[in-house]
């Protein structure tokens, strides 16, 4: 991927910001930080970056609305979120029971747990990065990380 294939900014629909728990605040936080630290992120047949990145849902779609601020060249695309709402409703779960684990579990019931909470993750990432591959190619890791924030934004009170 070029040097310019990364997300420089990125940006919520504070629509959906209703009533986080401090762990999804913090969840998020992280998960900002290490995205714009490194990230892959490069438009398939489109233009080049850096990229500001706008996420959010509308009428069961996620949509991924892509800026060059440099250029002023924008690019909207949309995936329909039933193909990860069972995944997201998973991690939800698990990271529940995951939050509780740690407050009475032992330290091996919650590594137990948390295989799991990252297996899901990583279930939830690779179908995000599939559904997303006809307009952009990424790593692993960004679709890991974009996974996370797609999953706050789905968060409502």
């Amino acid at each position: 991927m070029s040097e310019g294939g990364k997300i420089q900014n990125i940006f919520f629909d504070e629509r959906s910001a209703i009533c986080r728990s401090p762990q999804a605040e913090h969840e998020r936080r992280i998960a900002i930080f290490d995205l714009l630290e490194e990230n892959n992120f490069e438009l398939l047949g489109g233009f080049g970056g850096p990229y500001d990145l706008h996420l959010s849902i509308a009428e069961s779609r996620l949509i991924f609305n892509v800026q060059n601020p440099l250029t002023k060249d924008s690019c909207k695309f949309s995936l329909h979120s039933s193909s990860l709402r069972r995944v997201v409703k998973d991690y939800f779960l698990i990271c529940e029971s995951y939050f509780e684990a740690i407050k009475f579990r032992t330290p091996s019931q919650i590594e137990t747990i948390d295989m799991g909470r990252r297996g899901i993750h990583d279930e939830g990432a690779e179908i995000l990065q599939d559904r997303m591959s006809g307009w952009v190619l990424t790593d692993r890791l960004t679709a890991r990380r974009l996974f996370t924030l797609i999953c706050v934004l789905h968060i409502r009170g």
